[in-house]
């Protein structure tokens, strides 16, 4: 079974990093890819993760570090223009395993939600409204827009997750590694630091 696992896991592991998928989606491919069909079998994201760091060093090594650096700039250059609203980086332009395929994913925690849509149109900047599944898997409302990356020359997707200022007590705690699943711009700019 774990000769199994850690194949899907392969599998996955190049569909996230070369196509974009997400992990859900890259382990339900990678099972059919291989005839297994609909399994209990699948890998959980962690083992996914680390197959993702395996492949992103073997196949990506030149390439990724600085594609990961153009994004973490463009994540934090978007938290501190949405700094009132205590942005969180999440995801995994946070965790390091970011490519030029990947999206910048944000949640804000909000006094008032609607007041970073108010903050976005008085921006000028065009977004889309749509429903994400959110900190404990309850749906939360998503701003998406799109965001010019120079060093990368494309557009890059930011996904701003909105949630109430209280909700952020309980996304600070560690994950089971001891990692922590999100952090603000000040702890953003200490991994960039350390990465320098």
């Amino acid at each position: 079974m774990s000769d199994l696992k850690d194949e899907i896991a392969a599998q996955a592991a190049r569909l996230v990093v070369e196509e974009g998928l997400g992990y859900g989606p890259a382990k339900q491919r990678a099972a059919r890819a291989l005839g297994l069909g609909h399994t209990r079998a699948l890998p959980d994201n962690a083992q996914l993760e680390l197959a993702v760091i395996d492949y992103l060093a073997t196949f990506c090594g030149d390439t990724q570090p600085g594609e990961l650096h153009a994004l973490r700039t463009l994540a934090l250059q978007w938290m501190e223009r949405l700094a009132e609203f205590r942005p969180h980086l999440c995801g995994a332009v946070w965790r390091g395993t970011a490519t030029h395929l990947s999206d910048i994913h944000l949640e804000l925690f909000c006094d008032d939600s609607k007041s970073a849509e108010i903050a976005l149109i008085d921006q000028k900047i065009a977004y889309t409204v749509h429903s994400a599944r959110g900190l404990h898997g309850h749906p939360v409302d998503s701003l998406s827009v799109h965001a010019f990356c120079a060093p990368l020359n494309e557009d890059v997707g930011v996904h701003l997750m909105l949630y109430d200022h209280d909700d952020v007590r309980g996304a600070l705690k560690p994950d089971a590694s001891g990692r922590a699943p999100r952090g603000d711009a000040q702890a953003l700019r200490r991994l960039m630091l350390q990465e320098a």
